[in-house]
């Protein structure tokens, strides 16, 4: 894996994890019993989104750590998916 490549995979392991932790804990208009004319209830009234984006990237950075180690470690290639899934590729000795 090479630099980019562990660049992009962090980054798109950042945005799911964030996408999962923006709900936990949302506090929106109609909890707290204010709704804003013109918007719906369920607009978020507290976001915190500094300290999500913090605990985002430190989820990130486990999952990142674990799936770097998998990909550079070759304890799971490419091969080993295919076979499990498709078997498209072949067994590894050309037969």
């Amino acid at each position: 894996m090479g630099i980019v490549s562990g660049i992009v995979l962090f980054a798109v392991i950042w945005f799911m994890t964030f996408l999962c932790v923006i709900p936990v804990r949302l506090v929106t208009q109609g909890d707290r019993g204010e709704v804003v004319e013109g918007t719906h209830a369920s607009s978020p009234e507290v976001h915190n989104l500094r300290k999500k984006a913090l605990i985002t990237t430190a989820i990130s950075l486990v999952i990142w750590g674990i799936a770097a180690a998998v990909i550079l470690s070759g304890w799971i290639t490419v091969r080993d998916i295919d076979a499990m899934m498709f078997n498209r590729m072949g067994s590894p000795s050309g037969n």
